[in-house]
């Protein structure tokens, strides 16, 4: 049985590096208009992350133009994401940031982690 749910199981993307919920992270994700193909970034902080095995997602929330939050959710073994960067880490002491939906501005930010 454990080797017919292994040969449905997607392969593990590479490009995407150990996340943690509070990441600033940069996702580069390959996006098909019509017949052609691009890579767009979306870049935002980690609010949720939920290791499902082939189901495994995690959620990107960012500030869009006049204020308007925006969240997007990739799956983590998505051959479409091109590459993911981790470029800040922040210390947070829950595993999902619903929090960070209902402040804004300086309310919204998140210490970051110290490297020692």
């Amino acid at each position: 049985m454990s080797d017919l749910i292994k040969a449905v199981e997607a392969p593990v993307n590479p490009n995407i590096p150990q996340l943690f919920p509070g990441d600033t992270v940069s996702v580069h994700v390959r996006i098909r208009e019509g017949e052609r193909e691009r890579v767009q970034e979306f870049r935002g902080t980690v609010i949720r992350i939920r290791n499902g095995g082939n189901n495994g997602n995690f959620t990107v929330r960012r500030v869009a133009s006049h204020g308007v939050g925006v969240e997007r959710t990739f799956l983590l073994r998505s051959p479409r994401i091109e590459k993911v960067v981790v470029q800040r880490s922040s210390h947070v002491r829950r595993a999902q940031l619903y929090f960070l939906r209902d402040r804004q501005g300086k309310k919204a930010r998140l210490t970051e982690k110290r490297r020692s």
